[in-house]
């Protein structure tokens, strides 16, 4: 009989390590290192566990293909791949394709790039019986399309690991809402991809499944945490996915991986069987969104995700429907644009591609008013980190516990795991010579009691009130921000989280924001880091530097916000800025 997760034999143990327990004086002590011990073997018992199911999804789709490819060897594989997902749907709802075909076409990809990049957890067999009744949802909106999903999206059957031991050999009973009503939709999810170890770090790695790469330069993340996603579809390996973004973790991917990516206002599409490593913390908000080639395929998935079968299997979604008008509209925008907010100074790719970005907006007819988010310091330290690790840091450190930390987040773990004392201290004496350290320091050891947390509520209430007063009184319609970019070198992910600051803010306030790839570093770009400096000139802003060294080619990408509940205006300035880069390279 197989043996549990929890099991292993006593003939696994290090003989050095039973000599050690015979020969050790101390009852106690003894037995505090033999259950030490029959820890550690538990967690590698699950991490083979986790990887060998993961290794023979991979073999069960390559023989499906191999399956496929031997009784339909005509298929146009490349052809299939190649094609936009306006063009796909059309061809399916047409005939041309059929649903398996362009499965096994996708699957057959998603093996080649996931050889590649390391970006896959698990491929769903299921998707090939989904095949038997899905002429039953021939009028959905994504009939036959194959869709990648993040590790963390509930699939009846699979884990959702979150890239934590704790979390491995708890599959869920039953698919999470968004995946239900894809199905309806006739969407297939076919793979579910990596994420960073505990979800609350931009990189894309973790001790179950190892390090995703970057499809343009193997040498650098694809970001995160949605970073799997990201890579998967940045290399061609699935043409519309599902991320869930809670500091930029759709956007910070998608810029580095050179694809499209939207962020929703929180709770616009259900969050309902999403798995999470921090559930329960309330200022910073998360979302689910998608991810894909272009903006018109982003808006055709949250068309087909707010239906009437969402707004039933989840009511507390707010029943709307996706607003074609608007989307469509071709209003002359007045548009906010933000240079520099004052916390991380953007590096030259990214002032270059804003700067241009805008200067074709505004050659189309648009008009641009000048906008700095108010407060970006207190905003960072206060609400921010204050806010999503209220606790100290506590729930997420449990999730960790007793499993090994994967190298993208183990600097981001020192300064969690340092006492409360330690903590105040070091923030005092460093306030003189290093503020914006010193600051994160004391925000780190999160509120003190339940008063506390409802009196930072507040002032995230308050301070999202300022931030759309200031907005409204410049009568702006959307905003245009500095896009997180290029692509980083390894391992720097969890040194810089004070990186997020363009991000992570429209979490904080819950508005819809998505991010457009606009261009590639050139070398002067490269050349220029040279005399990069930052708002502080402190160890962040040197680090920075490092980080991006070496991105020359890499894309690079422009963030586009709009107010609470206007997704549909947000995607179309996105689809506009795509547009206009486009007719540019012509």
């Amino acid at each position: 009989m197989e043996r549990t997760n929890t099991e292993f034999s006593l003939s696994e143990m290090d003989p050095s390590f039973m000599s050690v327990l015979a020969t050790t004086a101390c009852g106690g002590a003894a037995l505090v290192l033999f259950m030490r011990y029959c820890n550690r073997q538990r967690i590698k018992v699950k991490i083979r566990k986790a990887r060998s199911r993961r290794d023979a999804s991979v073999q069960q789709a390559e023989q499906a293909v191999q399956q496929f490819s031997t009784t339909k060897p005509d298929a146009e594989n490349a052809h299939i791949v190649s094609l936009s997902l306006t063009e796909l749907t059309k061809t399916l709802q047409e005939g041309s394709l059929s649903p398996e075909e362009v499965l096994h076409a996708y699957m057959e990809k998603a093996l080649e790039v996931n050889k590649r990049l390391n970006c896959a957890t698990d491929f769903l067999l299921e998707s090939r019986e989904q095949l038997t009744n899905i002429e039953n949802c021939r009028n959905g909106l994504l009939y036959g399309v194959p869709i990648s999903i993040k590790d963390n999206v509930g699939y009846k059957g699979h884990d959702s690991t979150c890239g934590v031991v704790c979390k491995v050999d708890e599959p869920a009973e039953e698919d999470s809402v968004v995946v239900k009503v894809l199905k309806k939709q006739g969407a297939i999810p076919f793979i579910k991809t990596n994420i960073p170890q505990g979800l609350l770090n931009y990189d894309c790695s973790n001790p179950l499944f190892g390090q995703s790469l970057n499809p343009h330069n193997l040498q650098k993340t694809p970001g995160g945490s949605s970073g799997g996603e990201g890579a998967l579809i940045g290399g061609g390996g699935s043409i519309l996915g599902l991320g869930t973004d809670i500091g930029g973790s759709i956007r910070i991917p998608s810029s580095f991986c050179g694809i499209c990516g939207f962020k929703p206002t929180s709770n616009r599409i259900s969050v309902r069987g999403l798995s999470s490593c921090c559930r329960g913390q309330k200022s910073v908000m998360s979302a689910i969104g998608p991810m894909a080639r272009d903006v018109d395929s982003l808006a055709l998935c949250m068309k087909a995700l707010l239906c009437e079968d969402m707004f039933a299997l989840d009511p507390t979604v707010p029943p709307m429907p996706f607003d074609d008008k608007v989307y469509l509209s071709t209003k002359r925008l007045r548009i906010g644009y933000c240079e520099n907010d004052g916390y991380l100074m953007p590096s030259p790719s990214m002032s270059r591609a804003l700067r241009e970005t805008r200067e074709l907006l505004e050659r189309a007819g648009h008009t641009f008013v000048p906008f700095t988010p108010p407060r970006i310091a207190y905003v960072m330290h206060e609400l921010v980190v204050k806010g999503i690790l209220a606790d100290g840091a506590e729930t997420l450190l449990t999730s960790l516990k007793g499993g090994p930390v994967d190298p993208c987040l183990k600097a981001q773990l020192i300064p969690y795991r340092l006492p409360h004392w330690l903590k105040k201290t070091l923030s005092v004496i460093l306030r003189p010579i290093l503020p914006r350290i010193s600051a994160s320091l004391s925000a780190l050891c999160g509120v003190r009691s339940v008063a506390d947390l409802w009196r930072q509520h507040a002032s995230v209430e308050d301070y999202t009130h300022e931030f759309i007063s200031e907005w409204q009184r410049l009568k702006m319609d959307v905003l245009l921000c500095p896009m997180l970019g290029p692509a980083y070198n390894f391992n720097y992910c969890g040194k810089l989280t004070s990186a997020l600051s363009y991000t992570i803010l429209y979490n904080l306030l819950n508005f819809p924001a998505g991010v457009v790839p606009v261009s590639s570093v050139t070398t002067a770009d490269e050349a220029q880091l040279d005399d990069y400096k930052g708002n502080f000139g402190d160890p962040w802003d040197k680090l920075f530097v490092k980080a991006v060294k070496g991105g020359v080619g890499l894309p690079v990408a422009v963030e586009c916000v709009a107010l609470p509940l206007q997704e549909e205006l947000c995607l179309r300035f996105m689809k506009e800025v795509e547009q206009l880069v486009k007719e540019s390279r012509k």
